[in-house]
């Protein structure tokens, strides 16, 4: 006998073992979603926003010190319309991150309306 039909013949007599485990995991999961609180899921939602805008503005940062490094003679000054196509990221998210480094004085607006000025 070929090791080939014998798996095939071993799977064949215990598959509805493998169903039965597999609908019990998907019970399981079904129930635990089902039993999260509304508080609980506004918080992991709250906490994932926040992570996703202290990665943006780490990438702004970024964007910075390459631009910075490339022309070390300016100062790095980008409209938040061209950053956001920059870092393909909504324009929403990039306003809030640059909001974000404004208060930790990483940014500052620049005399030009949508513009800032991103210190080095």
């Amino acid at each position: 006998m070929d090791p080939f039909t014998g798996m095939c013949s071993w799977i064949a007599t215990r598959w509805r073992v493998g169903a039965l485990i597999a609908c019990g995991i998907a019970v399981a999961s079904l129930y635990k979603l089902s039993t999260e609180s509304e508080e609980s899921r506004a918080q992991k939602a709250e906490q994932r926003q926040q992570a996703e805008l202290n990665r943006v503005a780490s990438e702004i940062s970024n964007y910075a010190r390459r631009v910075h490094k490339r022309y070390p003679d300016g100062d790095v000054v980008i409209s938040d319309l061209d950053l956001a196509h920059q870092l393909r990221k909504p324009q929403e998210i990039i306003a809030k991150a640059l909001s974000l480094l404004s208060e930790q004085k990483q940014v500052q607006r620049a005399p030009v309306t949508g513009y800032w000025k991103l210190n080095v």
